[in-house]
């Protein structure tokens, strides 16, 4: 075919594309209002996941698996905002990985709303001023936040969604790198970055600073400066990515949490979180782990918090694989109740890699 030939071929179906999103969009605005007038929540992560799953099962290519999932996960936004004006609180400023997290689970489409403390998130959901909060939870090399596990000790609110983001570092300046004085940088960041930053930028004087984006923010306003962060913090602030991808391992990656109210029904493939309390005594942890040891379920997780109402008083907060109405899950759940002094199901999610 000719260029001209070609040009037209995309043009023709391009207005067959828009006919068929119109239609699709129609029929979710139908859904949401059954939805709505059942009083169920409209964004439903286990149908999303099946969204996806499905239509990388028609793909073919050239399209890549993951380019379809972002171009799907845009539709979805779209159709979200048609169905209901949404609001998605998260741990701000804006252009952190935590926006940048919040972005790729729902799309550019809905309205994002920042929060200064991870508290605050927490509170906006339960005030339903948000209909979903965003929070990080743990890094791969830097460990649990443990903020976001304590705010559980006193909220209803549950779990319903995970994001899994790869934190990308990035060296972002208006100014050459021969000749940059001053780096901006959140000490996280900076920690995830100390090999490279001696390696290249070894005399440079270091400024910690609140989050990445005000990094960014300073390193846009003084000139000679650079900063610390993700591509989003870069274009927000009009900065240029002078080198990328340079944390010091590789794998660097956080996952987040979606915070709501209803938990989604299983998928088959599920993550559950907990948090149990047990009793002063000896053996007591150990007996009650035994419950998923006795149903052959995967603990992928454990972290213990202090409960900060009574001296040398824990929680423990568990991660497992499956579903809290999967009979094994639930089976264990009620075992877990005859050695602790009390069990909390903090929401069961669908998994992600």
């Amino acid at each position: 075919m000719s260029l001209s030939e070609n040009r037209q071929a995309i043009d023709k179906l391009d207005a067959q594309i828009v006919r068929l999103l119109n239609e699709r969009t129609r029929h979710v605005l139908a859904i949401g209002e059954i939805k709505l007038a059942a009083g169920e929540e409209i964004y439903a992560p286990h149908r999303e996941r099946a969204v996806f799953d499905r239509v990388c099962g028609h793909n073919a290519g050239p399209i890549t698996n993951e380019q379809l999932r972002s171009i799907y996960r845009e539709i979805m936004s779209s159709a979200l905002a048609l169905e209901k004006t949404m609001t998605i609180a998260y741990f701000g400023p804006e252009a952190t990985f935590t926006h940048q997290a919040a972005i790729q689970k729902f799309g550019a489409s809905l309205d994002y709303s920042a929060q200064k403390t991870i508290g605050d998130v927490f509170t906006e959901v339960s005030k339903r001023t948000a209909d979903y909060g965003v929070v990080p939870v743990e890094n791969s090399t830097e460990g649990v936040v443990t903020h976001t596990l304590d705010m559980f000790v006193d909220s209803d609110l549950k779990i319903v969604s995970q994001i899994v983001l790869r934190i990308q570092q990035c060296l972002m300046s208006n100014s050459p790198l021969t000749k940059i004085k001053k780096l901006f940088v959140h000490p996280q960041s900076l920690a995830q970055c100390r090999g490279w930053l001696a390696k290249n930028l070894p005399r440079i004087e270091i400024v910690e600073t609140s989050s990445n984006a005000r990094s960014a923010e300073m390193a846009a306003k003084e000139k000679f400066s650079a900063a610390l962060g993700g591509v989003l913090a870069a274009e927000k602030y009009g900065l240029k990515i002078l080198a990328q991808d340079i944390q010091d391992n590789s794998v660097n990656v956080t996952r987040f949490i979606v915070l709501g109210r209803t938990c989604s029904p299983p998928t088959g493939d599920d993550r559950t979180s907990l948090m149990i309390s047990v009793a002063d005594k000896s053996g007591a942890l150990h007996s009650a782990l035994a419950a998923f040891r006795s149903q052959k379920i995967n603990l992928t997780k454990i972290e213990s918090r202090p409960s900060k109402r009574k001296a040398w008083e824990y929680f423990f907060f568990i991660d497992c694989a499956g579903h809290f109405q999967d009979a094994k899950v639930a089976k264990a759940i009620k075992l877990l109740g005859e050695h602790c002094n009390f069990v909390k199901i903090l929401g069961s999610y669908p998994n992600v890699e």
